[in-house]
């Protein structure tokens, strides 16, 4: 399970407020696997808590660092178009 490290509040911040063109243009494979294997993670398992009604405790930790229900469907919306697999 993916843990919810400084780094990652960020770059979910960062998805959340970013035009996903610009964030694909300075991509790296690097970060590219990161917002797969983590990121991606966290956010497949918000989406699934907050479409399917699983409890994953994900939208109660997002909310404690300040990450809302709008931010968490706009990080949603940039991965998804960065061509990261959320559903």
């Amino acid at each position: 399970m993916a843990e919810l490290s400084l780094e990652n509040i960020e770059f979910i911040k960062i998805l959340a407020t970013s035009d996903a063109t610009i964030l694909q243009a300075g991509m790296n494979e690097a970060t590219r696997r990161r917002l797969d294997d983590e990121i991606g993670t966290i956010l497949r398992e918000y989406y699934r808590e907050n479409t399917m009604g699983l409890e994953t405790g994900w939208t109660e930790k997002l909310s404690e660092v300040g990450i809302n229900e709008d931010d968490g469907k706009a990080a949603i919306a940039c991965a998804r178009r960065l061509g990261i697999d959320i559903s």
